[in-house]
């Protein structure tokens, strides 16, 4: 009797522990971009600057606070924004500062906060099941031993390029993509950076064709209580929806900036 009592005690402080698990992990975002520019329509020195802010555009930082079953991911604020080359408009479709991320692995859905063109939008949706194979392969990232995991994904990827008022056709393409992460099996969560999500461990590292985001700081059970809610502000949509609507808007976009600048933009839409 004595040691059933004993056992159950311990069983109720280590629910009491797990639910009171709490962390924050700091990621860095890069992406490689291969951009094919018209050497006629713009000098060379244009086309470095060019490729040079749109590198920069893809080095971000984030922060994911987590507890057990839920998670806000959003990006911490950039005072070193790069700034257009002369002469030259570059609109990127894709997550900004303002937006925020709000995931539940126990209800397998998540809440967005997207911002797009001044208007606020909210992204209701479920997650995506991805088919992880687990591969046997372990490295150390920071302290912690992490372990691969693999799977395949399709995107579609849009290019729109006009430049001096010489308009050239929308470059749109579907990959496969294979995306590899790295998750640590000793912060015992299923959740990870953006949407990655569904492995038995925080996902560390994640090279997703060709992004990677990387986490390079971790903060576990700090002293002040992280707060963890979903975002509530803003037009209710689905991500299927969302995407149409945004499609909509950057082709509006493109049109009326190609007029009233003579077609000095370049637009590159990356879509997941």
């Amino acid at each position: 009797m004595i040691r059933l009592i004993i056992l159950i005690t311990l069983f109720v402080i280590g629910n009491i522990s797990a639910q009171d698990f709490q962390g924050v992990a700091t990621y860095s975002t890069d992406r490689k971009l291969e951009i094919q520019l018209d050497s006629t329509q713009m000098n060379s020195e244009m086309q470095k600057q060019i490729h040079e802010m749109m590198r920069k555009q893809f080095q971000k930082e984030y922060t994911l606070r987590f507890n057990k079953t839920e998670s806000v991911y959003k990006e911490e604020e950039n005072l070193g924004a790069p700034q257009p080359a002369s002469g030259v408009q570059v609109i990127v479709a894709g997550s900004g500062a303002s937006d925020v991320l709000y995931k539940n692995s126990k209800e397998e859905r998540f809440v967005a906060k997207r911002d797009m063109f001044g208007k606020a939008f909210l992204v209701k949706d479920t997650l995506t099941h991805y088919k992880w194979k687990l591969e046997n392969e372990t490295k150390k990232i920071g302290n912690y031993t992490c372990y691969k995991a693999t799977t395949t994904r399709t995107m579609e990827i849009v290019r729109n390029i006009n430049v001096n008022g010489d308009k050239e056709e929308s470059n749109s393409k579907t990959e496969e993509i294979k995306v590899v992460v790295w998750y640590t099996p000793e912060i015992p969560i299923n959740n990870g950076p953006d949407n990655y999500w569904g492995l038995p461990g925080l996902i560390m590292e994640v090279n997703d064709g060709d992004l990677r985001i990387l986490c390079n700081k971790i903060v576990l059970n700090p002293k002040k209580k992280i707060e963890i809610k979903a975002p509530e502000k803003g037009k209710v949509v689905t991500e299927t929806k969302f995407e149409k609507i945004m499609r909509k808007k950057m082709d509006e976009m493109h049109d009326r900036r190609s007029h009233r600048n003579g077609g000095n933009s370049m637009e590159i839409r990356i879509g997941g």
